[in-house]
């Protein structure tokens, strides 16, 4: 944002306010107020740049001030739940875990932020919208208890010098689910047979910690026939045939794989950061990993290698059919008890405004896209892969093919079993107890339908 002042922002406001896209201007205060804020530290510093930026801006056009704190996000998550559990919360926090506004929400325990999301709804994609859509077990009702400012997809990420050290070309890559992941184990055998014998085909996360496994996982039951494990009416379907089956064909997937050396032995206990750090000392060929974070957290400035990766969005399904991916992304909440509930949403009403938000999300390099489609379409900073080979795919998976909420949107049932992980229990069964897959599948669908059995959705 060039040469910006109050007057530019406040004149821009009311410009779209007039055209309908606001629901109220953004008035600087007469005197200042302030906001506590808990923020996401970001993957890469510029993130926090972006941040500290966006504030300082705000505080200049607003009047207002944000007493802000960036933390890491595994202590977020702690400090979070210590903060709503004991009533002395801030005025506004990042989502940390995304799990925690379903949770939250179901309790009753956050502000209803309708009013904020409804002045860039129309322009967002549905899949943010309704990640942000809780139902609350208190009112009976379903409302916006986050405001999403950003979105994200989880896209395969290849090193393209690996392929071709042992043999092959990217064009030879298979565009269907299996076929796509079997390609890399001869890869892996003609890399090992060169003397890099501690290198895997795959880097999937298959352990009980974190996002990662929880992605890994959801795309595998998409891939296999298993989208509508859990559907917008909030009801879960582990007892139809096709889910059982697509639960079953992921473990079996999963595990075999994993047996049989084509997944590092050490990722049955990785964190959300370790199969980058595995990636990038090329412990393996592919990894499927959120966001952009691959790419950006440790090659940015390494120019040769941040163009030998290639990023790629889930190929085609067995069948042959584009395969819907899971969007999740950015958010922040208002925890009820906070103090300064109106200056926690003037801000989060100024994330979200389009050009503001553009700008901040640039400023963290596009690890994260926008919510809304409508601002990279003629944008070549988010389109032209001379200017960075790795966010136009990211960007066409993101905001113009399939993509679904998290199942969480439907029934904060799913929050917990992400928090459980439940079908990374049964993989653990299998591969190290010798438990049969079936087995497995039955024993981690009958404990999903244990816990959605404790979240019953009674909308009028």
């Amino acid at each position: 944002m060039d040469n910006l002042t109050r007057r530019s922002v406040l004149g821009s406001s009311l410009a779209l306010a007039a055209a309908g896209t606001l629901a109220r201007p953004y008035i600087a205060n007469a005197a200042a107020t302030t906001a506590e804020v808990w923020w996401v530290q970001g993957f890469v510093p510029e993130e926090d740049t972006a941040f500290r930026k966006l504030v300082a801006e705000y505080q200049k056009v607003s009047g207002n001030k944000i007493e802000y704190s960036i933390v890491p996000f595994a202590p977020l998550r702690q400090k979070i739940i210590s903060a709503i559990t004991s009533g002395v919360v801030p005025d506004l926090t990042s989502v940390s875990p995304v799990e925690v506004v379903p949770l939250q929400a179901w309790e009753g325990r956050l502000v209803d932020v309708t009013d904020v999301v409804e002045t860039q709804k129309a322009k967002m994609v549905p899949a943010a919208l309704a990640n942000a859509y809780c139902y609350n077990n208190v009112e009976k009702r379903r409302s916006f208890y986050s405001v999403p400012h950003s979105a994200s997809v989880t896209p395969f990420h290849v090193w393209k010098s690996l392929v071709e050290k042992a043999g092959y070309k990217m064009s030879d890559i298979p565009k269907t689910w299996d076929a796509f992941i079997d390609f890399f184990i001869p890869v892996e055998k003609k890399l090992q047979e060169q003397g890099m014998r501690h290198t895997y085909a795959t880097g999937f996360v298959v352990s009980t910690v974190g996002n990662d496994p929880n992605s890994t996982f959801g795309q595998f039951l998409i891939a296999y026939g298993g989208l509508d494990i859990v559907t917008p009416d909030g009801k879960f379907h582990g007892a139809d045939e096709h889910v059982q089956e697509a639960v079953i064909k992921s473990l079996e997937k999963l595990s075999t794989l994993y047996k049989d050396g084509h997944i590092p032995t050490s990722s049955i206990n990785w964190n959300d950061a370790d199969d980058n750090n595995a990636f990038h000392s090329k412990l393996c060929v592919m990894d499927f990993d959120g966001t952009l974070s691959t790419e950006l957290a440790m090659l940015r400035k390494q120019k040769d290698e941040y163009n030998d990766v290639i990023t790629m969005p889930p190929p085609l399904d067995n069948n042959g059919k584009k395969m819907v991916t899971q969007l999740g992304g950015a958010a922040t909440m208002i925890p009820k008890g906070a103090k300064n509930i109106a200056v926690a949403k003037e801000f989060q009403k100024y994330l979200i405004q389009p050009e503001i938000n553009i700008d901040f999300l640039k400023g963290g390099l596009g690890r994260f896209l926008p919510a809304m489609p409508e601002l990279v379409k003629n944008d070549p900073w988010w389109t032209d892969p001379t200017r960075d080979p790795h966010v136009p795919p990211y960007v066409e998976q993101g905001l113009f093919s399939p993509t679904k909420p998290d199942y969480f949107a439907y029934n904060p049932a799913w929050a917990q079993v992400r928090s459980e992980h439940p079908f990374h229990i049964a993989f653990h069964d299998i591969v190290t107890g010798g438990m049969p897959v079936k087995e497995g599948a039955a024993k981690a669908l009958k404990r999903v339908e244990a816990i959605f059995a404790k979240y019953p959705i009674q909308e009028a």
